[in-house]
C-alpha cells in the first residue's frame, strides 16, 4: 500500500488493522466488500469498505455511519452478525459474518418460477423482514440482491447504509433530496420523503414476489422522476394477465403488498410469511381475479391524494418502542472555540443527569462541496467529512456516554440555521442546545445561528455561553 497513492482503495493481500484482504466480491456505489483470508485460506469473515476520496460524495461516509449503527444493535440470524468496526478517523470499515448462501438474484434470473417456489422464497423473505422489523428498524432497500439465503432456508438481510431506526436520528433524510433507495422496489410513500414505515418493505418485497411470478418489474426501470411517481396512481399490470397459470391466491398476496398506499397492505411482513406458508387459507378479493389495472376514475382518486400528502406519525418497527428524549448539541465544528465545547459539554452532562435515558445528537453544519470538486485528496468531500465527525467524536469524548446514546451528523448546508431547524423537525428532537454567538466582534445576536434556531425550532432551545472571563478573544 505505501506505493501506492493516497486515498487509494485497499485491494487484495492488503491488509488493515491484522486482517488480510482476500478477493473483491462485490462492488457497489458506496463501498466495496472483501473476503478475508487467513494462513490456511478464506475465513468465514467479509469486510466491507467505503468508497472514498475524489469523485466520492459524502453520502457514502454518511451511509456508512448509518450502517455500523444499525449493525451494531441488531440481532439474529436474519443479520449478517457484526465483528468489529474500523475507526471513520484511519480507514473506516465493517468487518461481519460472511453469510453462505447465493442471493436471490440467482432465482430472479430464472424467473417465472414455479407458485411453490415463489411462496417458500417470499416467506423467508417476509419472515426476516418481521425479525427486522421487531427491532425498530426499516431497511428501505430490499431488493433480491440484498437478500441471501442460507442452506438451512433462512433469508439474510444484507446491505444496511439506506435503513432508519426508530431510535436513531435519520440524517439521511436530510443529506438526500431525491428518494433514497433502489427506484424499482421502492414504496409510494418514499417518493413522498417517509422514511420510517415498515410497510415501505412490505411494498418492496411486493416487487420481489412480482419479479419472481414474471420475470418482469411491476413498473419496470424508472429512469426519471416522472416515470418513478407512476405508482404514486396506477396499478401494476396484473401478474394473472402475464403468467395465466399464476394461481389467485398468490396475485392477492403480491397485489396486497403494491398497494398505494400503505395503509391497505398488509401491516406486518409476519402476515405475509403466513399467507405464503398457508395459501389454501388466502382469502381471495377482487385483487386475486382481475386480469387489468385500474380505470382512470381510481388513478384521479389516487393522483389527488398524493398532490395532497401530507405524511402524519409513522406505526411503529414494533409494538414495543423505547422511547427516549433526543437531545441535539450544535456544534460549530468549523470555528474552534475551547471556551463555547466546555460550556456545551458542561450543559449536556446537565441534561443528561437530569434525562438518564436521553440520546445526544451531536451536529455540526458545513459549507457544501464547490460545485467543481476538489483537487487534493484531502479537501476531497469524504476527507473534509470524516474530518469534522472526527471533531465531534472528540468534542463528546469527555461526556464517557455508552456508544449507543450517541450518535455524530455531519450535515452540508449553505444555511446552517434552517439545516438545524429541519434536522430537528425530522427527528422529533426534543431540545436544542447550540452556543451563543460572542457578545461583541463580527456576529451581533440578532441574525445570527442561534437567534434564528431559537425563533423558529419547534422545541426547546438553549443558548449556552461560556463563564464570565473564559470566552476566546475576538479578532
Amino acid at each position: 500500500m505505501a506505493n501506492r497513492p493516497a486515498g487509494a482503495p485497499p485491494r487484495e493481500g492488503d491488509e488493515l488493522d491484522g486482517f488480510r484482504l482476500g478477493p473483491r466480491i462485490h462492488l457497489g456505489g458506496m463501498a466495496a466488500i472483501h473476503r478475508l483470508v487467513g494462513p490456511k485460506g478464506p475465513l468465514p469473515l467479509v469486510m466491507k469498505i467505503p468508497r472514498l476520496g475524489i469523485g466520492e460524495p459524502a453520502s457514502n461516509v454518511i451511509s456508512f455511519e448509518v450502517e455500523r449503527m444499525v449493525l451494531g444493535v441488531l440481532s439474529g440470524r436474519q443479520v449478517p452478525r457484526l465483528i468489529c468496526t474500523g475507526d471513520v478517523e484511519t480507514r473506516p470499515y465493517l468487518v461481519m459474518e460472511y453469510v453462505e448462501g447465493p442471493p436471490l438474484e440467482d432465482w430472479v434470473v430464472r424467473a417465472p418460477l414455479p407458485p411453490q417456489e415463489v411462496a417458500r422464497l417470499g416467506a423467508a423473505a417476509a419472515s426476516s423482514l418481521y425479525e427486522l422489523h421487531k427491532q425498530d428498524v426499516v431497511h428501505l432497500d430490499v431488493k433480491p440482491a440484498n437478500v441471501l439465503m442460507r442452506p438451512d432456508g433462512t433469508a439474510v438481510l444484507i446491505d444496511f447504509g439506506l435503513a432508519h431506526h426508530s431510535r436513531f436520528p435519520d440524517l439521511l433524510a436530510e443529506e438526500f433530496r431525491m428518494p433514497v433507495g433502489n427506484w424499482p422496489y421502492m414504496a409510494p410513500e418514499q417518493i413522498l420523503g417517509v422514511r420510517c414505515d415498515p410497510r415501505s418493505d412490505v411494498y418492496a418485497l411486493g416487487v420481489i414476489l412480482y419479479e419472481l411470478t414474471t420475470g418482469r418489474l411491476p413498473f419496470g426501470m424508472p429512469t426519471s422522476m416522472r416515470r418513478l411517481r407512476q405508482r404514486l396512481s396506477r396499478d401494476p399490470v396484473p401478474p394473472r394477465a402475464l403468467v395465466p397459470d399464476t394461481p389467485e391466491w398468490l396475485q392477492e398476496v403480491t397485489l396486497r403488498c403494491l398497494e398505494v398506499q400503505a395503509a391497505n397492505r398488509y401491516a406486518s411482513a409476519a402476515q405475509i410469511a403466513f399467507d405464503l406458508s398457508h395459501h389454501d387459507q388466502v382469502v381471495i378479493s377482487e385483487r386475486g381475479r382481475r386480469l387489468r389495472g385500474a380505470g382512470w376514475a381510481v388513478r384521479l382518486r389516487r393522483w389527488l391524494w398524493a398532490a395532497g400528502y401530507e405524511p402524519g406519525p409513522c406505526p411503529p418497527a414494533s409494538v414495543q418502542v423505547n422511547v427516549a428524549p433526543i437531545v441535539l448539541v450544535a456544534i460549530a465544528t468549523t470555528h474552534t472555540d475551547e471556551a463555547v465545547f466546555e460550556a456545551l459539554r458542561e450543559a449536556t452532562r446537565r441534561l443528561i443527569a437530569a434525562e438518564n435515558q436521553c440520546r445526544i445528537a451531536c451536529v455540526t453544519v458545513t459549507p457544501p462541496e464547490p460545485a467543481l470538486g476538489a483537487e487534493r485528496i484531502e479537501d476531497a468531500a469524504t476527507s473534509v467529512h470524516i474530518r469534522h465527525l472526527v471533531q465531534l467524536r472528540h468534542w463528546a469524548k469527555p461526556l464517557q456516554l455508552p456508544e449507543e446514546r450517541l450518535t455524530f451528523h455531519v450535515i452540508e448546508s449553505s444555511a446552517p440555521a434552517a439545516a438545524l431547524i429541519e434536522y430537528a423537525k425530522a427527528n422529533q428532537v426534543d431540545q436544542i442546545l447550540i452556543g451563543a454567538p460572542p457578545p461583541r466582534g463580527l456576529t451581533p445576536w440578532r441574525g445570527s445561528i442561534a437567534s434564528q434556531v431559537m425563533a423558529e425550532a419547534s422545541c426547546s432551545v438553549t443558548v449556552v455561553r461560556p463563564r464570565a472571563g473564559t470566552e476566546s478573544p475576538v479578532e
